[in-house]
């Protein structure tokens, strides 16, 4: 009865296709510029790119330079989501923060029915440096898998 079992567990690893992970990266950028000045938006690639084509390696007997070239690399399809400024002419709204958040929200919620797992999250700021400066964004990546 035991040789049954395992054989009917190999035959059904055997059977079970190991697929590769997928992920995409959805980033959202949010303008923390006093003013309302900035621009704030949620930006998706839709081509892919294969990083090794721009890799070069180098070593003690070959330290040749990558030579690729930075218009290759740039991604000319691209999804772009208009957010809503951290900042207008009356300093922090609040009413802004929550429509980015709703609009993150339903991009999330869209990619998990399209089959995504949201893996990861990571964020950054680069905030205001102080009189005469008026520069920072609010900047999220989002990682999804399937």
């Amino acid at each position: 009865m035991i040789k049954k079992v395992l054989l009917v567990v190999l035959l059904t690893l055997g059977m079970t296709q190991m697929e590769a992970q997928e992920y995409r990266v959805v980033t959202s950028v949010e303008s923390i510029v006093p003013n309302g000045l900035g621009r704030s938006r949620i930006v998706m690639h839709n081509e892919d790119k294969d990083y090794k084509e721009y890799t070069s390696s180098q070593t003690d007997e070959d330290n040749t330079r990558n030579k690729s070239k930075r218009g290759d690399i740039r991604v000319k399809n691209f999804s772009e989501t208009k957010l809503l400024n951290f900042y207008n002419l009356g300093g922090i709204r609040f009413q802004n923060i929550a429509a980015n958040d709703a609009l993150i929200s339903s991009l999330i919620t869209d990619m998990v029915a399209q089959g995504w797992e949201l893996a990861f999250v990571t964020s950054a700021v680069e905030s205001d440096g102080g009189k005469g400066d008026g520069k920072g964004i609010f900047i999220t990546r989002y990682i999804f898998k399937r």
